[in-house]
């Protein structure tokens, strides 16, 4: 399947359980920020389903080329895609660390509660605790995402006017409602870059 598209090949061993055969593919393909890492990201889900020896010979080999990319920014991406799947590829030399002093001050500083993480990651109380900084900017991507396509789904029940006063109530409700996702979609990708920044 050397011609074939990285992410059709990857597809084709995954619905046939030949997930080692798959982790080859992927590790003799050139890295790329669009089908290689997709095809890297479905291999993250496959991993997150499996047990005992058949996960360490997929897991490992998949964490190895992962920590040995050259391309920072894509090694991170990639971390963060399989923590999405709740598979960790970081053992401290991908992400930063953080402390929850340094989490504390990220969330003033966007401007979002504390709070609104604690359902999602766990928060330690202790200033200098260690915290799980790729499930951080897990949290607050989706967070921003799910604001953001809220705010553009909204957008479209408004007619294009050139004076909002025009707007019924209905509709000022919701051009209202559009600009606060709108803000809190950009506090939490704030948070999410305060907390990438720094990446090795």
């Amino acid at each position: 399947m050397s011609g074939s598209r990285v992410t059709d090949a990857v597809e084709f061993f995954r619905q046939r359980e030949e997930h080692r055969q798959a982790v080859r593919l992927v590790r003799a393909r050139s890295p790329e920020t669009r089908r290689w890492r997709l095809a890297v990201s479905k291999l993250s889900a496959t991993v997150s389903s499996l047990r005992g020896r058949e996960r360490s010979f997929v897991d490992e080999p998949l964490r190895e080329m992962v920590v040995d990319l050259e391309d920072r920014a894509l090694r991170a991406e990639v971390v963060l895609d399989a923590r999405r799947a709740n598979v960790d590829w970081d053992r401290g030399e991908i992400i930063a660390p953080k402390t929850m002093g340094d989490l504390r001050r990220a969330t003033f500083l966007a401007g979002i509660e504390l709070a609104l993480l604690r359902p999602h990651v766990t928060v330690p109380e202790d200033f200098f605790a260690p915290i799980d900084a790729a499930g951080v900017i897990v949290t607050g991507r989706a967070f921003a995402l799910a604001y953001h396509r809220r705010a553009q789904r909204l957008v479209l029940e408004l007619p294009l006017v050139d004076d909002s006063s025009r707007l019924s109530i209905r509709q000022q409700g919701i051009a209202a409602q559009v600009a606060r996702d709108d803000r809190d979609a950009k506090r939490w990708n704030a948070l999410s870059k305060a907390m990438l920044d720094g990446t090795v």
